[in-house]
This record gives C-alpha cells, structure tokens and sequence, in this order.
C-alpha cells in the first residue's frame, strides 16, 4: 500500500525517517501525463495550491516538448504572481574546512590531502565580513564542515562576530547556516545566537546511492541526516532549508524526494521549508562519481521550473555553480535567490584579486560564476529584476508559521517588492558606480509608477527619499 503523507499521525512522525523509495517510483511509474492532466495540474498550482506527489510526477512525466514549454510558462507566471520581481542576493562565507566525512562528491572530503585545511579564526572572520560588508552585502550564509571543532558553541560565536562587524554603512543583517545536523540542545544553543535559516541538504533522498557516494564518517547516517531539520524544528528553529546535489541520481527521484520532504513538514510542523536548493555537482578536488546520472541544462531547467510549481511558497535558491548564462535563462522559471560576489576560497574575499584564478586546493568544487556583486546587481537591473537585501520578515518574526501566514494570501509580494526597492536604494546610494546608480533609481521609479495605491506610493517614495538622505535599514 503506498503511504500518503495526508494520513500522518503528527506526533509519531516527528524524527521519524519518512522517505520510501518505492513509494516515490511508485508515482513516477504511474502518473499519467497527458495534455488534459498537466494542464489540470498547471491550473492548481497556479490557484496557489501546493502540488501532491502524484501531481508532482504528472509533471515529471511530461517530456511533449510543447507542455515542457506550458510547464515552463507557468513557472514563470506563478513566480510573479507570489513574489513579482524581486531578486534576492546573498554570499556564501567558508568558515572551516576541516571534515571527518568522506563524500564522494566533495573536495573537502577527509580522504582528500591536496585540500589545504583552514579554520578562520577571529580576526579572519572579522576581515572577511568587513571585505564583504565594503561591496554592499547584508545578507550572508557560513559555511561549516562536519568536525569535533564546528560544534554548536563554535557556530554561535562565530554568528555573533558576524552580527557584531560594522565596516562604514555596511552591516549584516541576517546570518543562515549550512552546516551537520546538530541534536536538539545543539540547535538551542545555534538559535539563541539569532541565526536566520538553517540549512542542511540530504544531498540524495536515494538509500542505496547515499551509501555508495557516502564513504565514512558521521554523514554516513541517512537517517540521522533526514531527520536533522526536525530536531531543528524541536528545538525552536523554524525557518529551516532543504537541498539535493543533482547528479548523484535519477533528478525526477530527487525532485520527488524534495516534495515529500516539504510535505513532511507541513504534516508534522505545520509549514514547509523556508527555502530549497537545488545545486548541480561540479568539478572538485579528487572527484570520484558515476557521472551516469548527470544533469543536462535542458533537465535543469525542466526540474526547476517542476519545483516551482509544486511548491509555490518555497523560496529556490540558484548558486553560483552555475555559469552566468545558465542563471540568466533558469531564473525566469521561478528562482527567488541567488549569491552574488561568490568566492568560496578560504579567506578569499579580503585576499583574493579580481579575475584570479581559483585554487580548487582551497575550494568545496568549482564555481562557475565569477562576476563582482555590482557586476550581478547592474545585470539585475538590465533585465528588470529588482535585486533585494531585504531581511524585514525574519527581524519582525514573519518566520516559520508565520510566514506562511503572510505569504499564502499573497501579502509577501506586498512587503516584499517594496521593502527590495529600498534596499536597492541603499546599495545604490553606499556601494553603486555612477552608472549603476542612474539605472538602479530608473528601475526604481518605473516600479513606482505602477503601484495603483497613492497612499502606499507616497509613503514608500518618503521612505526612498529618507534613504537618499542617510537613514538606513527602513522596512515594511
């Protein structure tokens, strides 16, 4: 009998592993997908309704390269129905490197000596925030390998340095974590250290592939790692992100895997993760993979836009892994985050020169978009996107339940695009070339100009002129 995730007794599945592989082919094996049942599904989602797993497969299963286009269509349209047009841009900082486990995938893995071990220490981390806070940045995610050393105490001191780093008008307001799975008084102690989200990817939902690509160490545990976030969620901490390394496997299981992964959450929890992430594995140090499940640019894109449409109040974060041209076409289909200025070399952002090559010795794999902030920023703007530091929700506690209290009637839109415009202004006005800054205030007034609500547009214009004149961090 297959196991539906509506029929969850809640209490008896909070830690409880949940993924069934049979089940997930099971769906994947039976949705029909003809043109009446995709367009069906399309419609649903597109009511703002969270997609099941056999609607999920529906669209899966669709390979007509005309509905493809419809499924990719929709995406776009749900993704400015729910969050307009608004970019959110953030940094990734690697806070150590050292790791006990050994992943096949991964440069940092313990069997790998060509990596150079660092672990930045106070003043590494206060110059790098300030290196990054003096580009523009508010927003950061640190970075963690799995080690005796990275325990809980470790990644809460290492928050409250971030928080405490002021460098002239710069600052960061919100600090994720990606980092190993904690136990309950862990994630306390992480939480209490006014962390935003917490990340952790299960990297593959698929058992068997898991214990082939997983070599040693505590990472080993499937189990333990599936039900990470869920002590997360006990011990308080309720803005929570999932994440598969696509190419590990089958990408339409993956996909599958991440939705019966949200639908977990909202059965016991009573909300979704926050966001979903969706890298693709790229070159690193001593990688050694079946590259037999590798994801092609046409699949990517299939599989995001499928994401998008499944789950309509997820956020989708699209990293640098991926090519600048690979970003441009993808975030069109539904992705609401990416980073920006990304350099993922230990202690790279105080000491690595413009256009240096990486050194993968130094690095988790390879990044593929090397281009500044304001190079991102000015190409935002290009194409009408409206790059956004806002962090307003998480600091007013619109989180966890919360925020799903906000964003299903649609009122994110309402906080968020105007929240990403004065934060737009302030980059414009502390960090902008001149060039940047006279396309960034035409954008600007353009999204202006089409709020219908006078009273709204002329509070908001108060605040963007507050704004030109010095005050800073103002929000809805």
């Amino acid at each position: 009998m297959i196991f539906r995730p509506e029929k969850l007794k809640i209490k008896d599945q909070r830690m409880t592993p949940f993924i069934d592989s049979d089940e997930l082919w099971g769906y994947l094996n039976t949705a029909p997908a003809t043109k009446a049942q995709v367009r069906e599904v399309i419609a649903k989602s597109l009511d703002k309704q969270r997609l099941t797993l056999a609607e999920t497969a529906t669209l899966i299963n669709a390979t007509d390269p005309d509905l493809i286009e419809e499924i990719k269509q929709g995406a776009r349209t749900l993704k400015e129905k729910v969050y307009g047009q608004r970019i959110v841009l953030f940094a990734p900082l690697y806070i150590g490197n050292h790791c006990t486990n050994n992943c096949a995938y991964c440069g940092f893995k313990a069997s790998n000596k060509k990596i150079k071990r660092v672990t930045l220490d106070h003043d590494d981390l206060v110059a790098q925030v300030k290196a990054l806070e003096n580009t523009g940045q508010k927003r950061l995610i640190l970075v963690y390998g799995e080690h005796p050393g990275y325990d809980a105490d470790f990644i809460a001191e290492s928050v409250r340095t971030v928080y405490s780093v002021k460098s002239g008008p710069g600052e960061i307001r919100r600090v994720n974590i990606n980092a190993a799975p904690m136990d309950i008084d862990g994630f306390r102690i992480i939480k209490d250290s006014k962390i935003g989200t917490y990340q952790i990817f299960q990297e593959t939902y698929h058992r068997d592939t898991y214990a082939k690509v997983h070599l040693g160490g505590k990472k080993r545990d499937f189990d333990w790692r599936l039900t990470g976030l869920d002590r997360a969620q006990e011990a308080g901490i309720d803005d929570v992100g999932i994440g598969a390394l696509f190419g590990l496997y089958d990408w339409r299981f993956e996909v599958l895997g991440l939705v019966r992964h949200t639908n977990h959450f909202e059965a016991v929890y009573n909300v979704g993760p926050h966001t979903i992430s969706f890298p693709r594995i790229q070159y690193a140090s001593e990688l050694n993979i079946d590259q037999s499940h590798m994801v092609s640019d046409a699949e990517f894109t299939r599989l995001v836009a499928i994401l998008r449409l499944a789950v309509p109040y997820t956020g989708l974060i699209l990293t640098a892994r991926e090519s600048a041209a690979v970003r441009d076409e993808i975030m069109q289909f539904g992705v609401s985050q990416i980073d920006g200025g990304t350099n993922i070399e230990m202690g790279g952002y105080s000491k690595r020169k413009e256009n240096e090559d990486q050194d993968i010795d130094l690095e988790q794999f390879q990044i593929n978009d090397n281009r500044s902030l304001n190079e991102i920023m000015d190409d935002l703007i290009e194409h009408r996107y409206i790059p956004s530091f806002c962090t307003a929700c998480y600091r007013l506690g619109r989180t966890g339940e919360h925020f799903m209290e906000f964003s299903v009637p649609g009122f994110i839109k309402r906080f968020c695009q105007p929240n990403a415009l004065m934060t737009l202004a302030e980059y414009l006005e502390d960090y902008a070339p001149a060039e940047t800054k006279v396309k960034g205030y035409e954008l600007i007034r353009e999204k202006l100009d089409e709020i219908e609500d006078e009273s709204f547009k002329t509070t908001l214009t108060g605040k963007i002129e507050q704004i030109k004149n010095g005050t800073r961090d103002l929000y809805f």
